[in-house]
């Protein structure tokens, strides 16, 4: 789960990290009191989406202005331009889709003095099991960038989570971000911070591009972008609490009430599988055969009829599907229940689309029997293979 630049200072700063003093703006009505609380005399104006790379962005609306998503202002009244420019408006990224995001919130907070900038992040390494660290001099830029034309500007530190951030790994973090004097202290201070921020709310990336070094010689966190692991939200009611559903696709929040793992993508072809492995290698071979998957969508090993169907109607929700594969290995998951529940679904929607059912496994007899006395225009598929051509057939006409 995502959640906004301002939620994840708030968060770190409850952990004692230094971050600047800001108001989030959530409505139109918010800006006058969010511009009389900061002082000045330097205020940044930042829109808050669920993508980076928001300073070089563009808005869609010739209204908003051509100066990207985060500005600088100088006088109150700038602040009070500026913001109502951004809000409301749509911001396209290099992360966005071409249509962009809907700036339905902002952040304004206080400017710094910047000397330097410099990069951190936190992720899980799942190769070692360990908490990577990501740290290079080369801050406020594209990480991938650097990495790609510089990769030995970019240090990678590992943290046993057996025995944690030690002042030795803070130490080797300093010298990999080339910390001197008040800074290098800060950072003896600060990576443990982080470092406890990130396991104790069970953080899947913490990321802080930039992180300053002032003019006055001290840290501070000036960017921040977070997520959590979704299958630890129950353990942080006060972090689920932080989800902005209209930064997601409003089809992932309904299979999310269903406990359906679903992702939407661009393709063409709708995928219903049970198994994420299996939803994988659905989507590889349709690749494959020429074609694009039009979402991830893993019903799960315990689903019965009205999940099923409920899945499937999500699926046809996408405009952008022309044909649907279901493919079901059935071993907890009965295929006579996903049968059952495919029937019901095209029955509800008045399916207009090519539908390919592959079936296998436990009560795969059944249900195909089912499916067959449906009386509904279903392609029926022996295996995989001949599932995917002949619904990338089907698409293509």
């Amino acid at each position: 789960m995502n959640i906004h630049e301002y939620q994840a200072k708030a968060v770190l700063k409850s952990f004692g990290a230094p971050v600047a003093d800001g108001v989030p703006i959530l409505s139109i009505d918010d800006i006058q009191t969010a511009v009389d609380t900061l002082p000045g005399p330097l205020w940044v104006v930042k829109s808050q989406i669920h993508a980076g790379g928001r300073g070089k962005g563009k808005f869609v609306e010739a209204a908003a202005g051509e100066k990207g998503g985060v500005r600088l202002a100088f006088s109150k009244d700038e602040v009070l331009e500026h913001a109502k420019a951004m809000f409301g408006h749509h911001l396209v990224t290099a992360q966005t889709s071409a249509e962009g995001k809907q700036v339905n919130r902002l952040y304004i907070e206080d400017g710094a003095d910047i000397a330097t900038e410099l990069y951190l992040s936190m992720l899980v390494d799942r190769q070692t099991g360990n908490v990577a660290v990501v740290a290079s001099t080369e801050g406020g830029m594209d990480i991938e960038a650097v990495a790609h034309d510089t990769p030995d500007l970019i240090m990678n530190i590992q943290i046993d989570p057996a025995v944690g951030m030690t002042d030795a790994k803070a130490q080797e973090i300093n010298e990999a971000l080339k910390l001197k004097g008040e800074a290098a202290k800060d950072g003896l201070k600060l990576f443990p911070i982080l470092y406890k921020a990130f396991t104790e709310k069970d953080m899947s990336m913490l990321e802080i591009n930039p992180l300053i070094v002032m003019e006055n010689g001290h840290l501070r966190v000036l960017d921040a972008k977070v997520s959590f692991d979704e299958n630890a939200l129950f353990r942080h009611p006060d972090i689920e609490e932080l989800r902005d559903e209209t930064e997601q696709d409003e089809k992932e929040v309904e299979a999310g009430e269903w406990d359906l793992a679903y992702i939407a993508l661009d393709g063409t072809i709708g995928c219903m599988v049970n198994g994420a492995g299996l939803a994988m290698a659905t989507m590889d071979i349709i690749k494959l055969y020429g074609e694009e998957p039009a979402n991830f969508c893993d019903v799960g090993g315990g689903a019965n009829a009205e999940k099923v169907a409920a899945a499937f109607k999500i699926i046809m929700k996408d405009p952008n599907v022309q044909g649907i594969l279901v493919n079901i290995f059935g071993g907890i998951m009965k295929c006579d229940v996903i049968a059952e529940g495919v029937i019901q679904a095209v029955k509800e929607t008045n399916l207009a689309v090519p539908l390919v059912v592959r079936l296998e496994g436990t009560n795969v007899e059944k249900g195909k029997e089912i499916i067959a006395n449906s009386g509904l225009n279903v392609i029926p598929a022996d295996d995989l293979d001949d599932a995917a051509q002949k619904i990338v057939a089907a698409v293509k006409g």
